[in-house]
């Protein structure tokens, strides 16, 4: 199953009409030992681009963007006990959240694994 990826290094892979969202492992290791995530709330319902989430580590606090609109299906509660998850699987079972209802015409805003790779070349 393919993943895409934002400029703010989150992930969504898309299975029918659910979409798991996460962070990329580059964000896992910028942000060094994560420490709290903050799930966001089921039937939240987000827009592309739009906060979706916050996780902080020891460096650093931040927001978690919806790579497509959709809405809060499910959340990885496995996180609230152990967010260093994101850290030591931050593609598969760090995922944040599960979105449904996505348009999967917004995929065509997110880079895929090559474009995403070579975005990080340059950063």
């Amino acid at each position: 199953m393919a993943k895409f990826y934002t400029k703010e290094h989150e992930w969504v892979e898309v299975a029918g009409a659910q979409a798991t969202v996460g962070i990329s492992e580059h964000a896992a290791h910028e942000l060094g030992d994560i420490t709290y995530v903050e799930l966001p709330k089921i039937g939240k319902s987000v827009k592309q681009f739009e906060a979706l989430a916050a996780i902080e580590s020891v460096k650093a606090a931040s927001d978690i963007y919806a790579p497509l609109s959709g809405k809060v299906a499910e959340v990885n509660q496995a996180l609230e006990e152990a967010p260093e998850l994101v850290n030591q699987w931050a593609e598969s079972e760090g995922w944040i959240c599960k979105l449904e209802g996505c348009d999967s015409a917004e995929l065509s805003a997110l880079m895929d694994d090559d474009a995403y790779t070579e975005y990080l070349k340059g950063l």
